[in-house]
Protein backbone atom coordinates (compact mmCIF):
# COMPACT_ATOMS: atom_id res chain seq x y z
CA UNK A 1 0.00 0.00 0.00
CA UNK A 2 1.21 3.48 -0.84
CA UNK A 3 2.05 5.40 2.36
CA UNK A 4 3.04 9.05 2.49
CA UNK A 5 4.13 10.91 5.63
CA UNK A 6 4.02 14.69 5.87
CA UNK A 7 5.47 16.44 8.90
CA UNK A 8 3.21 19.34 9.88
CA UNK A 9 4.31 22.18 12.22
CA UNK A 10 2.00 22.24 15.24
CA UNK A 11 1.70 23.71 18.69
CA UNK A 12 2.90 20.55 20.39
CA UNK A 13 5.37 19.85 23.15
CA UNK A 14 6.55 16.75 21.38
CA UNK A 15 10.23 17.02 20.38
CA UNK A 16 10.61 18.78 17.06
CA UNK A 17 7.32 20.68 17.23
CA UNK A 18 5.73 18.68 14.41
CA UNK A 19 2.94 16.13 14.02
CA UNK A 20 2.94 13.55 11.24
CA UNK A 21 -0.01 13.37 8.88
CA UNK A 22 -0.30 10.19 6.79
CA UNK A 23 -2.01 9.51 3.49
CA UNK A 24 -2.64 5.78 3.11
CA UNK A 25 -3.41 4.39 -0.34
CA UNK A 26 -4.08 6.35 -3.53
CA UNK A 27 -7.49 5.68 -5.10
CA UNK A 28 -9.17 5.68 -2.71
CA UNK A 29 -6.91 7.19 -0.06
CA UNK A 30 -7.41 7.80 3.64
CA UNK A 31 -5.99 10.90 5.31
CA UNK A 32 -4.94 10.24 8.91
CA UNK A 33 -4.16 12.93 11.50
CA UNK A 34 -4.22 16.05 9.31
CA UNK A 35 -2.65 18.21 12.00
CA UNK A 36 -2.88 21.37 9.93
CA UNK A 37 -3.10 22.52 6.35
CA UNK A 38 0.24 22.98 4.61
CA UNK A 39 1.43 23.22 1.01
CA UNK A 40 3.29 19.94 1.37
CA UNK A 41 0.20 18.09 2.58
CA UNK A 42 -1.91 19.82 -0.08
CA UNK A 43 0.34 18.39 -2.79
CA UNK A 44 0.05 14.84 -1.48
CA UNK A 45 -3.72 15.12 -1.07
CA UNK A 46 -4.16 16.64 -4.54
CA UNK A 47 -2.39 13.67 -6.14
CA UNK A 48 -4.88 11.20 -4.66
CA UNK A 49 -8.59 10.58 -4.28
CA UNK A 50 -9.08 11.10 -0.56
CA UNK A 51 -12.36 9.49 0.41
CA UNK A 52 -11.98 9.33 4.21
CA UNK A 53 -10.42 11.38 6.99
CA UNK A 54 -9.58 9.79 10.34
CA UNK A 55 -7.63 10.72 13.44
CA UNK A 56 -5.83 8.47 15.89
CA UNK A 57 -7.12 10.69 18.70
CA UNK A 58 -8.55 14.14 19.18
CA UNK A 59 -5.69 16.01 20.83
CA UNK A 60 -5.43 19.45 19.18
CA UNK A 61 -2.09 18.74 17.51
CA UNK A 62 -3.68 15.91 15.48
CA UNK A 63 -6.91 17.49 14.24
CA UNK A 64 -6.07 21.05 13.15
CA UNK A 65 -6.54 20.39 9.43
CA UNK A 66 -9.59 18.12 9.57
CA UNK A 67 -12.17 20.80 8.75
CA UNK A 68 -10.14 22.32 5.91
CA UNK A 69 -9.41 19.00 4.19
CA UNK A 70 -12.97 17.79 4.71
CA UNK A 71 -14.22 20.86 2.85
CA UNK A 72 -11.53 20.55 0.17
CA UNK A 73 -11.96 16.84 -0.60
CA UNK A 74 -15.59 16.19 0.41
CA UNK A 75 -14.24 13.09 2.13
CA UNK A 76 -16.19 11.17 4.76
CA UNK A 77 -15.10 12.31 8.21
CA UNK A 78 -14.85 9.51 10.76
CA UNK A 79 -14.77 9.65 14.56
CA UNK A 80 -14.49 6.96 17.19
CA UNK A 81 -17.87 5.69 18.34
CA UNK A 82 -18.83 7.17 21.68
CA UNK A 83 -16.56 10.19 21.20
CA UNK A 84 -18.37 12.18 18.50
CA UNK A 85 -18.92 15.15 20.82
CA UNK A 86 -15.25 15.16 21.79
CA UNK A 87 -14.29 14.99 18.11
CA UNK A 88 -16.62 17.85 17.22
CA UNK A 89 -15.27 20.06 20.00
CA UNK A 90 -11.66 19.43 19.02
CA UNK A 91 -11.83 19.27 15.21
CA UNK A 92 -14.55 21.88 14.70
CA UNK A 93 -16.56 19.69 12.34
CA UNK A 94 -19.26 17.05 12.75
CA UNK A 95 -18.24 13.50 11.91
CA UNK A 96 -20.15 11.81 9.12
CA UNK A 97 -19.65 8.30 10.44
CA UNK A 98 -18.20 6.51 13.44
CA UNK A 99 -15.84 3.57 13.75
CA UNK A 100 -14.89 1.15 16.49
CA UNK A 101 -12.12 -1.40 16.96
CA UNK A 102 -12.28 -3.83 14.06
CA UNK A 103 -13.84 -1.42 11.56
CA UNK A 104 -12.27 -1.73 8.09
CA UNK A 105 -12.01 0.87 5.33
CA UNK A 106 -10.86 0.57 1.73
CA UNK A 107 -7.58 2.26 0.84
CA UNK A 108 -5.74 1.85 -2.42
CA UNK A 109 -5.46 -1.82 -3.31
CA UNK A 110 -6.10 -2.98 0.24
CA UNK A 111 -7.89 -2.14 3.43
CA UNK A 112 -7.28 -0.46 6.79
CA UNK A 113 -8.25 -1.95 10.14
CA UNK A 114 -8.91 0.08 13.29
CA UNK A 115 -7.16 -1.15 16.46
CA UNK A 116 -8.06 -0.15 20.01
CA UNK A 117 -5.03 1.56 21.57
CA UNK A 118 -6.47 3.65 24.39
CA UNK A 119 -4.16 4.97 27.08
CA UNK A 120 -2.46 8.12 25.88
CA UNK A 121 -6.01 9.38 25.30
CA UNK A 122 -9.32 7.59 25.95
CA UNK A 123 -10.34 7.73 22.28
CA UNK A 124 -6.95 6.65 20.91
CA UNK A 125 -6.83 4.12 18.07
CA UNK A 126 -4.21 2.80 15.70
CA UNK A 127 -4.78 1.94 12.05
CA UNK A 128 -3.17 -1.03 10.34
CA UNK A 129 -2.62 -1.07 6.59
CA UNK A 130 -3.52 -4.47 5.22
CA UNK A 131 -3.50 -7.75 7.10
CA UNK A 132 0.14 -7.51 8.12
CA UNK A 133 1.26 -4.04 7.05
CA UNK A 134 2.55 -1.03 8.95
CA UNK A 135 0.52 0.44 11.80
CA UNK A 136 -0.26 4.13 12.03
CA UNK A 137 0.11 4.30 15.80
CA UNK A 138 -0.48 7.96 16.66
CA UNK A 139 1.00 8.73 20.06
CA UNK A 140 1.37 5.13 21.23
CA UNK A 141 5.04 4.96 20.34
CA UNK A 142 7.99 7.09 19.30
CA UNK A 143 11.38 6.01 18.02
CA UNK A 144 13.25 7.96 20.69
CA UNK A 145 12.11 9.04 24.14
CA UNK A 146 8.77 8.19 25.67
CA UNK A 147 5.08 9.07 25.45
CA UNK A 148 3.27 11.19 28.03
CA UNK A 149 0.41 9.31 29.68
CA UNK A 150 -1.00 11.87 32.06
CA UNK A 151 -3.94 11.57 34.44
CA UNK A 152 -6.80 12.23 34.56
CA UNK A 153 -7.19 11.64 30.82
CA UNK A 154 -4.33 9.21 30.39
CA UNK A 155 -4.76 5.63 31.62
CA UNK A 156 -1.50 3.82 32.33
CA UNK A 157 -3.10 0.37 32.53
CA UNK A 158 -4.75 0.86 29.14
CA UNK A 159 -1.55 2.27 27.66
CA UNK A 160 0.54 -0.73 28.67
CA UNK A 161 -2.16 -3.04 27.28
CA UNK A 162 -2.03 -1.12 24.00
CA UNK A 163 1.75 -1.45 23.77
CA UNK A 164 1.46 -5.19 24.37
CA UNK A 165 -1.30 -5.46 21.77
CA UNK A 166 0.91 -3.79 19.17
CA UNK A 167 3.82 -6.03 20.15
CA UNK A 168 1.64 -9.11 19.61
CA UNK A 169 0.57 -7.87 16.18
CA UNK A 170 4.26 -7.48 15.26
CA UNK A 171 3.91 -5.01 12.37
CA UNK A 172 6.87 -4.32 10.07
CA UNK A 173 6.77 -0.60 10.91
CA UNK A 174 5.08 1.83 13.26
CA UNK A 175 4.03 5.07 11.59
CA UNK A 176 4.48 7.33 14.61
CA UNK A 177 2.54 10.51 15.25
CA UNK A 178 5.75 12.38 16.06
CA UNK A 179 9.25 11.89 14.75
CA UNK A 180 10.53 9.33 12.27
CA UNK A 181 8.96 6.04 11.30
CA UNK A 182 9.79 3.22 13.71
CA UNK A 183 11.53 0.48 11.71
CA UNK A 184 12.15 -1.79 14.71
CA UNK A 185 8.72 -2.02 16.38
CA UNK A 186 9.50 -4.96 18.65
CA UNK A 187 12.55 -3.42 20.30
CA UNK A 188 10.86 -0.01 20.50
CA UNK A 189 7.73 -1.43 22.12
CA UNK A 190 9.83 -3.46 24.56
CA UNK A 191 11.77 -0.32 25.44
CA UNK A 192 8.59 1.66 26.08
CA UNK A 193 7.07 -1.13 28.19
CA UNK A 194 10.27 -1.50 30.20
CA UNK A 195 10.46 2.26 30.70
CA UNK A 196 6.93 2.42 32.07
CA UNK A 197 7.43 -0.56 34.37
CA UNK A 198 10.67 0.89 35.69
CA UNK A 199 8.97 4.22 36.38
CA UNK A 200 6.16 2.34 38.12
CA UNK A 201 8.73 0.53 40.26
CA UNK A 202 10.29 3.84 41.28
CA UNK A 203 6.89 5.39 42.04
CA UNK A 204 5.90 2.50 44.28
CA UNK A 205 9.32 2.43 45.93
CA UNK A 206 8.94 6.13 46.78
CA UNK A 207 5.69 5.41 48.63
CA UNK A 208 7.18 2.40 50.43
CA UNK A 209 10.08 4.62 51.50
CA UNK A 210 7.71 7.13 53.04
CA UNK A 211 6.57 9.62 50.40
CA UNK A 212 2.99 10.57 51.20
CA UNK A 213 2.25 13.32 48.68
CA UNK A 214 2.25 13.47 44.91
CA UNK A 215 5.09 15.98 45.01
CA UNK A 216 7.08 13.75 47.32
CA UNK A 217 6.68 10.79 44.99
CA UNK A 218 7.61 12.99 42.03
CA UNK A 219 10.85 14.06 43.67
CA UNK A 220 11.82 10.45 44.38
CA UNK A 221 10.69 8.88 41.12
CA UNK A 222 12.73 11.14 38.84
CA UNK A 223 16.46 11.67 39.06
CA UNK A 224 16.73 14.09 36.15
CA UNK A 225 16.16 17.85 36.05
CA UNK A 226 12.44 18.40 35.39
CA UNK A 227 12.73 22.04 34.36
CA UNK A 228 10.22 22.68 31.58
CA UNK A 229 8.54 19.29 31.89
CA UNK A 230 7.61 19.13 35.56
CA UNK A 231 3.90 19.44 34.82
CA UNK A 232 4.08 16.49 32.42
CA UNK A 233 6.04 14.39 34.90
CA UNK A 234 3.52 15.23 37.62
CA UNK A 235 0.49 13.99 35.66
CA UNK A 236 2.47 10.92 34.59
CA UNK A 237 3.24 10.07 38.23
CA UNK A 238 -0.44 10.48 39.03
CA UNK A 239 -1.31 8.03 36.23
CA UNK A 240 1.15 5.53 37.67
CA UNK A 241 -0.29 5.98 41.15
CA UNK A 242 -3.83 5.46 39.87
CA UNK A 243 -2.74 2.23 38.19
CA UNK A 244 -1.10 1.03 41.39
CA UNK A 245 -4.17 1.97 43.42
CA UNK A 246 -6.23 -0.40 41.28
CA UNK A 247 -3.71 -3.24 41.14
CA UNK A 248 -1.64 -2.94 44.29
CA UNK A 249 -1.76 -1.92 47.94
CA UNK A 250 -1.69 1.86 47.53
CA UNK A 251 -4.46 4.35 48.20
CA UNK A 252 -4.67 7.72 46.49
CA UNK A 253 -6.79 10.57 47.85
CA UNK A 254 -6.29 13.78 45.90
CA UNK A 255 -2.60 14.56 46.21
CA UNK A 256 -2.16 12.25 49.19
CA UNK A 257 -0.97 8.67 48.90
CA UNK A 258 -0.37 5.89 51.39
CA UNK A 259 0.04 2.17 51.76
CA UNK A 260 -3.07 0.23 52.71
Amino acid sequence: MDVRRVSVPTDTRAPGGHTNAYVLGRDPAVLVDPAGRTDALDRVVDERTVEAIMVTHTHPDHVGGVAAYAAETDATVWARRGYADRFRASAGVDPDRTFSAGTTLSAGDGHLTVLDTAGHAPDHVAIQAGADGPVCCGDCAVRAGSVVVGAPEGDMRAYLSSLRRLRAIDPPQLLAGHGPVVDDPQSTLERLIDHRLERERRVREAVVDGARTLEGVLESAYEKDLAGVRDLARVTVRAHLEKLAVEDDLEVDGDRVRLR
